[in-house]
């Protein structure tokens, strides 16, 4: 008899098949340009330069897959990785759903919806992109100038977007959120220079540490 697959089973067929066939498109590319224009790199100069950057990508890449996978749900995960930019809009929206649903994304109905957030993200991104091409194509190199009376804005877009996110988390859970912003103020100051996805990596290490040691006292329950 043959086993039926689950929704899990069908997430993982699935989100291999487009993680492969996404990877093939981008690679197809640069491959595209190269056969058009016959203008191919030296293979010596490439890998040179690309043994020098492939070992930070790589820390980075696993770091973000053990860190997002359990935040995210593996529907979400799969579909975070193929559509981008995970921690600027991917991840709080899935963490916004997840929190106003009440459900953990380890779970079947948390999977569908972190799933359906993130793919709701991709969707709205693309059309707001589109619609602000259109729209402010003519004035976008007058609004993003460095003089504009704008430009000081675009620095803190990025806080400000995850500044609202966790002030909900920490105004619930503030005795948890104590171990993450010590964690993550410490290692700014010796290690300012520190990227942002191997920062939620320790900051979640903290968390969970604290956590634990919280629960082991019985301040928290």
């Amino acid at each position: 008899m043959k086993k039926e697959r689950t929704y899990i089973d069908s997430m993982h067929f699935w989100g291999k098949i487009w993680s492969v066939t996404a990877l093939c498109v981008l690679f197809c590319v640069p491959l595209v340009f190269s056969l058009r224009y016959n203008a191919f790199p030296d293979l010596q100069i490439f890998m040179k330069a690309a043994l020098k950057i492939i070992p930070i990508y790589w820390g980075t890449a696993i770091v973000e897959v053990i860190t997002y996978t359990p935040m995210l749900g593996a529907g979400g995960t799969y579909l975070s990785f193929v559509t981008g930019n995970i921690t600027n809009l991917k991840l709080p929206c899935a963490l916004s759903a997840l929190d106003r649903s009440g459900y953990k994304a380890s779970s079947e109905e948390g999977e569908v919806i972190s799933t359906v957030a993130i793919a709701s993200s991709a969707i709205t991104t693309t059309l707001v992109i589109a619609v602000g091409v259109l729209a402010f194509g003519p004035s976008i190199l007058k609004i993003t100038d460095p003089q504009s009376p704008l430009a000081p804005a675009f620095n803190y877009v990025i806080p400000a977007l995850f500044g609202a996110l966790g002030a909900s988390y920490f105004t619930k859970h503030w005795k948890l959120s104590v171990f993450p912003i010590l964690a993550g103020v410490i290692v700014y100051i010796f290690v300012p220079g520190l990227e942002a996805g191997t920062m939620i990596f320790v900051t979640i290490i903290a968390s969970v540490c604290g956590a634990l040691a919280l629960y082991k006292l019985k301040i928290v329950k």
